[in-house]
């Protein structure tokens, strides 16, 4: 008889989506970047979200460990970017070079988003918004466009609360053995 394995997806979404939306109201202007969100980045949108993707290994699941563990480490990476500055360990990135860095990151989410094609649409949902965000704010960097980035906050609210979403989808719909919140099912192979 196999053990069965909690579900790892929840916690990673909810790491990854409160971030996300937090870090975007910010984007979006309405708050400064502050502590709140910089414990978020480390805890939950970093730690929490390594710790979901070393358990998806554990499930045997490539793409939930490789997102999981990589978008943890953006978020502990760009935490890094703000503070070692501040430190005096390294000098801060210009525009330029935070435009390379979610140019990376949005390329890498864009091979990502290939991988959900046969996913449930809610996971589509996360990932395509993901890559527009990463794309509006590499711009906004690489522009030094004000407007783009009040834009890109905006759409990252939308991203991160999609994750969000799914993560509760996923709890509720286990818990209740039924769909709750629907996410629209995984094609057939």
């Amino acid at each position: 008889m196999s053990e069965k394995l909690a579900n790892p997806a929840p916690l990673g979404l909810m790491g990854f989506g409160m971030t996300t939306v937090l870090l975007n109201i910010h984007n979006a202007g309405f708050f400064p970047i502050s502590a709140m969100i910089l414990a978020m980045g480390l805890a939950y949108g970093g730690m929490a979200q390594v710790i979901a993707g070393i358990l998806e290994y554990k499930k045997g699941n490539t793409f939930g460990v490789t997102a999981f563990t990589s978008y943890g480490f953006f978020w502990i990476s760009l935490v890094f970017l703000i503070l070692m500055p501040k430190w005096g360990w390294a000098d801060a990135a210009d525009e330029f070079a935070m435009g390379c860095y979610l140019l990376m990151w949005g390329i890498f989410t864009l091979f990502m988003f290939f991988g959900t094609l046969k996913a449930p649409k809610a996971l589509q949902v996360v990932f395509g918004s993901l890559v527009i965000l990463f794309f509006l704010l590499a711009a906004k960097d690489f522009t030094g466009s004000a407007a783009l980035g009040t834009f890109a906050g905006f759409e990252g609210i939308f991203c991160g609360a999609s994750a969000i979403y799914l993560a509760m989808a996923e709890v509720l719909n286990e818990k209740f053995g039924r769909t709750v919140l629907p996410i629209g099912e995984a094609q057939a192979h």
